[in-house]
């Protein structure tokens, strides 16, 4: 096993479900922690603890971000009109490595984020290495040319285990795709429960 892949592995097991949908995670065969008291009754959260949980696991779904990126995230969604839960979302889907990895270019974000780092991403024909960058609707994300023929990428693009959003326009034989849309909140394929206002309540405290 992976360094990185432990890395999720432990991520499922703290968090107590398959955050990322993966067929290989220790939650498919049980939903319980591992050890002798793996399945012993869990004690009720407080309202703090749900919070926090709430707050961690979408942290770690979107490639475990640092708590100052998230938190300025909240910072903004709570500055922007409209529903301070969507506007949070809506940030967070519109972070280049998740375009990246909901186009299917990596099988992971943490991968996705990789390809960024490493010159592979342009947008709107420029080279863009910083995988916060925040992506508008109608923004052009491709590989660049010398990077298409990469089997990580080839991989990721045949892989099952999930499919493209609708608001997201792809071209996978050129290797590009294009936000149509910021989603909402009810758009975001999450392959396990997200509570986006747990979260606004736990930096509103």
């Amino acid at each position: 096993m992976t360094k990185r892949l432990s890395s999720k592995h432990k991520a499922d097991r703290r968090l107590k479900t398959n955050l990322w949908g993966r067929p290989k995670s220790p939650f498919n065969s049980r939903n319980y922690p591992p050890g002798q008291h793996g399945k012993s009754k869990r004690g009720r959260l407080s309202d703090y603890g749900t919070q926090l949980e709430a707050k961690q696991k979408m942290k770690f779904y979107y490639g475990n971000m640092n708590e100052r990126q998230f938190r300025n995230l909240y910072l903004k969604s709570i500055q922007k009109k409209g529903n301070t839960s969507e506007n949070l979302i809506g940030f967070l889907e519109r972070r280049l490595d998740t375009i990246v990895y909901r186009a299917k270019f990596a099988i992971t974000v943490f991968a996705a984020r990789q390809l960024i780092n490493h010159g592979h991403i342009k947008v709107n024909g420029k080279k863009v290495n910083i995988s916060s960058y925040s992506v508008r609707p109608e923004d052009t994300i491709e590989i660049k040319d010398k990077s298409k023929e990469m089997s990580v990428i080839a991989g990721a693009l045949i892989t099952k285990e999930r499919e493209v959003p609708d608001y997201i326009q792809t071209d996978e034989k050129n290797k590009r795709a294009k936000l149509i849309r910021v989603p909402k909140f009810s758009d975001v394929p999450f392959p396990t429960i997200m509570e986006p206002n747990l979260v606004i309540e736990y930096y509103s405290r």
